[in-house]
């Protein structure tokens, strides 16, 4: 079953990042929960192919909707994939997770519970503690757990009766000391369930007892000079440290909170929620407020938390906000973290939020195409102070070497795209020698002169590719012709990306990251790709025509097949005689060549004269 038009467009737009995604039914139930490490990969996964496992298919014809959560790592999208599980209990889930199980750490219901690491989840009534991300960390918390309490290792079932039958022998482990001998009621109930509370300390999270021991017991071994022992927990030390690390996800500091985060651009505001309990996301919500009148932050945070409260029900008691809010909440504490764990979920919370305000851009884009090119255009006409949209914008940049083949090239965009069919080449005719004032001038006098004869429009806005001398000459042609308050004139600095205005002296700096900026990289980019090509394609005719001028049998049809295939002379040379023979015939190629060769034996001779005279002369010398 394909996806409805409105799934098709979420998916389409799913961030490539880690996640937790939830599939809805018809009746707006989770059906299915699950993490990924690239969420646009994994969730286009469902839908493109039909799967060999029957289940699936059966899942992907039920799935109506799908919301997603994202996160920073792999591990962050296991923890919370895990606590909505538990939370929403999906159908699906119990049928279709992956075939990468990861480890639990599971305490069983007997008399005398057994510890031990496992991939499922074994009988009713066993406490389940994980799951664990890395197999090897859930081995290292088992290993150090039992150095601290003899727990039993068999998996014999004990009970009173079996103890005072004596059936089951002492094993290896009573004998070297990691087990007291349950089996034979060498340890009581009492004693044994204060190993086991102690245990459940250290599985929920309180593992400082566990690294003092391990602390105490490298200095012990330190001391007693066995170095290597030492090392071993020393190792496991560093495990465990690394296990108590917080994640942005799951904190063993964090509790019971509930974390509100608002974003806002000029006409919408975005409220993310999190509700953290036990140290888990069990709910996120993301919802939009339209901007109709000046609301601040702060009223826009209070109307939200009341309405997300009303809605989940919610007995707020601590709340992180990005934003205090103006109204007054019976026996609520509020507060806007600087760092640690909070300040870690309420950047995630934040970071929700942003993509949250992206996908709903994307998502009208793609709805409304028009839409992006009125923005971007909107962006323009705020940076660069104009009356109206650009949508109509130019750009004229010059090239020569050392003053030579001068030409200019002028580009075109409309709706912030490249009209290609617009662009002109333009050879400087007036100017003399290296200089690009005065070429820009001519370039601008001519291009807009013949527009007006024409009675063609004018653009909204011209950029010239270069500084404040660039754009002086600029402003005379414009003063000249008439039009300085008609067009709007701009330059762009290479080095920094300057922006200047006419009659200001200092640049604007436009953000690295803004649409009016990326924009204007293109036109002056196009531009100078546009005008270099124009100049070598210039060089390359005049090197031909300078060299044939005159010789008898190469006449200006030859010269344009020449240009046409070649480009420049040194690919004649390079394509040989007889690869020229095919374009302009056996005949003719013969008389390049030979034009060719003397050309080469004239530039030999005058090094040979060049050298000889320098040897005279340090001769004299």
């Amino acid at each position: 079953m394909m996806p409805s038009e409105e799934l098709k467009l979420k998916i389409s737009l799913l961030p490539e990042c880690p996640g937790v995604y939830r599939y809805y039914n018809r009746d707006g139930v989770v059906i299915y929960v699950g993490k990924a490490k690239n969420l646009k990969r994994r969730v286009n996964s469902y839908f493109n192919r039909v799967h060999s496992v029957a289940r699936t298919n059966i899942l992907v014809r039920n799935i109506y909707d799908m919301q997603y959560t994202v996160v920073a790592t792999e591990e962050d999208a296991l923890h919370l994939e895990n606590s909505l599980i538990k939370e929403y209990q999906p159908h699906y889930n119990v049928l279709l997770k992956d075939d990468k199980s990861y480890p639990w750490i599971c305490i069983t219901n007997e008399d005398y519970p057994r510890v031990f690491i496992t991939r499922n989840k074994p009988q009713r009534g066993a406490r389940c503690f994980g799951p664990y991300a890395h197999s090897n960390m859930a081995r290292v918390v088992i290993d150090v757990i039992r150095k601290i309490y003899p727990l039993r290792t068999c998996r014999h079932a004990i009970d009173q009766n079996t103890i005072e039958r004596a059936k089951i022998p002492l094993c290896l482990q009573y004998h070297i000391h990691n087990c007291e001998g349950c089996c034979r009621g060498l340890v009581s109930k009492e004693q044994y369930a204060e190993y086991i509370e102690g245990v459940k300390k250290i599985l929920n999270g309180d593992t400082r007892e566990l690294t003092e021991h391990l602390m105490d017991e490298m200095m012990r071994l330190s001391e007693e000079l066995r170095f290597e022992e030492a090392q071993v927990l020393k190792e496991k030390y560093q495990l465990i440290e690394k296990y108590r690390s917080k994640s942005e996800v799951v904190s063993q500091q964090v509790h019971n909170i509930d974390v509100f985060s608002l974003l806002r651009d000029e006409d919408a505001a975005f409220i993310n929620f999190m509700h953290v309990r036990n140290g888990a996301i069990v709910k996120t919500l993301t919802i939009e407020y339209k901007i109709r009148l000046d609301e601040t932050d702060e009223e826009l945070m209070s109307i939200a938390i009341d309405e997300l409260r009303e809605r989940f029900d919610l007995p707020l008691k601590d709340v992180v906000v990005s934003v205090i809010p103006d109204a007054e909440f019976a026996d609520v504490r509020f507060v806007i973290p600087q760092r640690g764990d909070k300040r870690k979920l309420l950047e995630l919370s934040l970071s929700n939020a942003k993509q949250y305000k992206v996908d709903r851009l994307k998502r009208m884009e793609k709805l409304n195409p028009e839409q992006r090119v009125t923005r971007t255009l909107m962006t323009m006409q705020r940076d660069f102070r104009l009356n109206e949209l650009p949508r109509h914008v130019e750009c004229f940049d010059n090239s020569n070497i050392q003053g030579t083949n001068p030409v200019a090239s002028c580009v075109v965009f409309k709706n912030a795209k490249p009209s290609k069919k617009d662009y002109r080449h333009f050879n400087i005719r007036t100017v003399e020698g290296p200089d690009d004032f005065a070429s820009m001038k001519e370039v601008l006098t001519r291009r807009y002169t013949r527009l007006m004869e024409e009675g063609e429009e004018l653009p909204q806005l011209v950029v010239v590719d270069g500084g404040k001398g660039q754009l002086s000459a600029a402003v005379e042609a414009f003063d000249e012709m008439g039009i300085r308050g008609k067009v709007a004139l701009v330059g762009i600095a290479k080095r920094l990306e300057e922006i200047y205005f006419p009659g200001d002296s200092v640049p604007l700096y436009i953000d690295k990251n803004s649409e009016s900026l990326r924009v204007v990289q293109h036109l002056r980019d196009e531009a100078h790709r546009f005008g270099i090509t124009h100049h070598r394609n210039r060089r390359s005719k005049g090197q031909i025509s300078t060299l044939f001028d005159g010789v008898k049998g190469i006449g200006p049809k030859t010269h344009e097949l020449l240009i046409k295939h070649y480009r420049s002379m040194k690919k004649v040379s390079e394509a040989g005689e007889d690869d020229v023979a095919k374009v302009i015939g056996a005949a003719k190629a013969k008389i390049v060549f030979n034009v060719l060769n003397n050309n080469k034996l004239d530039k030999n001779s005058n090094n040979e004269n060049s050298d000889s005279e320098s040897t005279e002369s340090l001769g004299n010398d």
